[in-house]
């Protein structure tokens, strides 16, 4: 029997979820999950960056960046997050910056304000789940077990981050959830360098990377080489799992 892509299973259940009430947002719901999809489907891997200083937040995003990822996160537990979005936007044009760590809807709307793209969550939170749909911003919350993983889908959700997932048997984990959970789910929490393709393989949409990509050792010494390169290694790991052809930066229409 053929597989089914996540890309595929999702397009299934946005047709059932069209037959919902509708939220109150700028665009539909399915148009936000295929867009987000659309850009998962060619970059695979997201740099997640909590910085502890704003000048080490824009060299840690410039670092990834150089090692050729296009996906970054940052952090609202981040030193001054919002501006560090708003700068990344305009340095790195190039990238989709999002904003994680957003635990309510007060700081969803703060995240879209200073040019957020994407949003993460560590958990299922209705009121940052609406209020990204409303913005029609991609938002990820978190969940770990398939009745999490549902509820959060069924909320709104663009796709899910499965969190941690080092604690319930990596990409074996993985596998054994695509077949019956027809969701995009972003493992975090535990995806290395000698992992990464593995998640893929197993049915991932993409993977989030933070202290793999960001050795403490490294940002404290300032040797950006360390991490553009260990980005280039996540680059080549994920590369046959991405479409041939990036897509086009989800414009600012979509926040």
């Amino acid at each position: 029997m053929d597989r089914i892509s996540p890309v595929d299973q999702m397009n299934r259940v946005d047709r059932t979820d069209q037959t919902s009430q509708p939220l109150d947002r700028s665009i539909d719901l399915a148009t936000i999950r295929s867009q987000w999809a659309d850009r998962l489907a060619r970059d695979r891997a997201i740099a997640v960056i909590r910085a502890t200083d704003w000048a080490q937040g824009l060299a840690m995003a410039q670092a990834a960046a150089d090692g050729g990822l296009r996906l970054i996160e940052i952090t609202w537990n981040s030193v001054r997050p919002a501006e560090l979005v708003a700068a990344l936007r305009d340095r790195l044009p190039d990238c989709q910056i999002g904003a994680g760590t957003l635990l309510d809807a007060a700081m969803v709307r703060e995240a879209a304000a200073a040019g957020a793209q994407f949003g993460f969550a560590p958990f299922g939170e209705a009121g940052a789940i609406a209020a990204a749909g409303a913005l029609g911003m991609p938002i990820v919350p978190g969940a770990l077990t398939p009745t999490e993983i549902a509820a959060a889908w069924q909320a709104g959700a663009s796709s899910v981050k499965v969190f941690p997932i080092s604690a319930v048997g990596g990409p074996s984990y993985v596998r054994s959830l695509v077949p019956v959970l027809p969701i995009p789910l972003i493992p975090t929490g535990g995806v290395t360098l000698a992992n990464a393709a593995d998640f893929l393989a197993a049915g991932a949409m993409a993977i989030g990377l933070a202290g793999e990509l960001f050795p403490a050792a490294a940002v404290a010494a300032g040797d950006w080489a360390i991490v553009r390169d260990r980005a280039q290694q996540l680059v080549q790991q994920v590369s046959p799992h991405c479409l041939r052809e990036r897509s086009p930066k989800i414009g600012d229409s979509l926040i």
